[in-house]
C-alpha cells in the first residue's frame, strides 16, 4: 500500500482546520482566498491545499464555482433524535479491530481544535492519524487530538493496542464520561483511497466526536473516515415507554469504532454498525 511521506496527513489536516476556520467565520455565500493564495499564505503545495478543499466540497461545507473561486456552501438542515432514556447501551460492531499508526506527534492545537477542547490556540495537544482495520482490512483514518496535559506519556503502544478509553482510565486516571457525535456522508480524498484500498472519491461516513470527562472537561476530539462500502448505521428508536427500565450496562465491554464506550451515558438513540451482510440484532462484542 502506499504510504505519505512522514508529516503529509499532519499537514493536510492543518490545512483543513484552517479551511475550516475561514467557513465558520464566514456566512453562507461569502467567498474565501484562491487556492493559489492559500498555498502562498499556509506553505503548502497545490496538490496539499487541494485535498483538504476537495473534502469540504464534497463535505457539502464549500461550492466551487468555475471561473469564479471558492464560496461558503449554504447551512445543512440537522434533524436531531433524542430518546427519553437516560442511559443507553451501544451493540458492538462485527470482526476483529486493530489499529496502524500513521502519524503520532505533539503541536499547538491552533484555533479551532483548542476552541473545541477548551484551551489556547497555542496549547499543546497530542495528534494522531491511525488507520483502523477490521480482520486485517482498512475500514477507517481517523485523527484524534488529545489534550496533551490529560495524557503525559501516552504511548504508541496505547494506540495501537487494547481500548484508548481504558488506557486513558488506567494508566492516566482520565474517566471519559459523554460525547457528542455527528455523522455524514462524503467521499474519500485520494490520499485516503490509497490508505483505504479504495478507488477515489468512494463514498464514506464522516464521525465527528467531542468527548469529555467526568469533571466535564473535553478530553478528545475526533474525525474519522470510514469505508462506506463496509461500514453502515443502524437506529433503533424507542417511540413509547419501555416495558422494563434496560439492564445497567456491562462496564467491562469493549466500544466499537465510531461510537464511544459502554461508560458513556448518551443522549442518542441506540446505534449498531454493521459491516455488511444483514443487520444483526445482537453483534457479538469485539475488542477494538
Amino acid at each position: 500500500m502506499e504510504t505519505d511521506a512522514p508529516g503529509t496527513v499532519l499537514k493536510r489536516e492543518r490545512v483543513r482546520d484552517y479551511v475550516l476556520e475561514l467557513i465558520e467565520s464566514r456566512r453562507a455565500g461569502d467567498g474565501i482566498p484562491s487556492e493559489r493564495a492559500l498555498c502562498a499564505l499556509l506553505g503548502v503545495s497545490r496538490p496539499t491545499l487541494r485535498a483538504a478543499v476537495d473534502e469540504l466540497v464534497a463535505a457539502g461545507l464549500l461550492v466551487r464555482q468555475h471561473g469564479r473561486g471558492m464560496f461558503v456552501a449554504p447551512a445543512k438542515i440537522t434533524q436531531e433524535l433524542v430518546s427519553e432514556r437516560a442511559t443507553l447501551t451501544v451493540p458492538q460492531a462485527a470482526g476483529a479491530w486493530s489499529s496502524r499508526l500513521l502519524e503520532f506527534t505533539t503541536v499547538a492545537a491552533g484555533a479551532r481544535v483548542g476552541r473545541r477542547l477548551g484551551m489556547s490556540p497555542s496549547g499543546l495537544i497530542v495528534y494522531v492519524a491511525r488507520l483502523r482495520l477490521v480482520d486485517g482490512t482498512p475500514m477507517a483514518v481517523e485523527h484524534l487530538h488529545l489534550r496533551a496535559d490529560l495524557v503525559p506519556g501516552l504511548t504508541a503502544g496505547e494506540l495501537e493496542t487494547g481500548d484508548l478509553y481504558a488506557h486513558l482510565r488506567e494508566r492516566h486516571g482520565v474517566r471519559v464520561h459523554e460525547a457528542t457525535q455527528t455523522i455524514e456522508p462524503t467521499v474519500v480524498t485520494r490520499s485516503e483511497a490509497r490508505h483505504l484500498d479504495v478507488p477515489d472519491l468512494s463514498p464514506a461516513l464522516l464521525f465527528e466526536r467531542l468527548t469529555t470527562d467526568t469533571a466535564g472537561r473535553p478530553v478528545e476530539y475526533v474525525h474519522s473516515l470510514y469505508r462506506g462500502d463496509r461500514y453502515r448505521i443502524v437506529s433503533r428508536l424507542t417511540l413509547g415507554p419501555a416495558a422494563a427500565p434496560d439492564p445497567a450496562p456491562d462496564p467491562s465491554a469493549a466500544h466499537h469504532p465510531g461510537i464511544p464506550p459502554g461508560d458513556f451515558t448518551c443522549g442518542d438513540p441506540v446505534t449498531a454498525a454493521t459491516l455488511g451482510g444483514d443487520v444483526q440484532d445482537t453483534p457479538d462484542p469485539q475488542e477494538p
